[in-house]
């Protein structure tokens, strides 16, 4: 297996790529469900790095009709966690900062592309920034990252 991945091959990115047991990201590809449940779909992915996009829906916008901000967190924060799940055990975040810079609406494409910045024993440290369909930034977020000494869930 490649260890980058995008769509510019035939068929969803996902289907493609194969459970590498040292390798945790390719095993949340197939327990996610948080991802699905919102539509989050990934575009590419390689150590370190992922790019992940996502649709406003009518039910993910506030009562001023813009994004509801958790659901634009939600985006970043799973971009966040494919891209500082390089090893082989279970990497969580041990915090976050978010930035709102501008709003989004029901309709737009939202893409998270997150980008290692530092990793060194079992702490990493990841920027992710969130843009619309217009290349307009909508959030900036970074996250701290800790890896566990936790095996992965068994995967079917």
């Amino acid at each position: 297996m490649s260890s980058t991945t995008n769509l510019t091959e035939q068929g969803s990115i996902e289907d493609r790529i194969e459970l590498d047991p040292s390798w945790s990201a390719t095993a949340m590809l197939r327990t996610d469900t948080a991802k699905k449940a919102f539509g989050i779909r990934l575009e590419e992915l390689e150590r370190g790095r992922a790019v992940l996009t996502m649709q406003v829906r009518d039910d993910m916008v506030n009562g001023f009709g813009i994004t509801h901000g958790g659901m634009v967190f939600t985006l970043a924060d799973t971009a966040f966690a494919y891209a500082c799940n390089e090893g082989s055990n279970a990497v969580v975040a041990s915090g976050v900062d978010i930035t709102f810079t501008r709003a989004s609406r029901s309709g737009d494409t939202l893409t998270a592309t997150a980008e290692r910045r530092w990793l060194s024993g079992r702490n990493g440290l990841y920027d992710i920034t969130v843009i619309d369909q217009n290349d307009q930034v909508i959030a900036e977020f970074r996250g701290r990252s800790f890896a566990t000494n936790n095996p992965l869930p068994t995967v079917a």
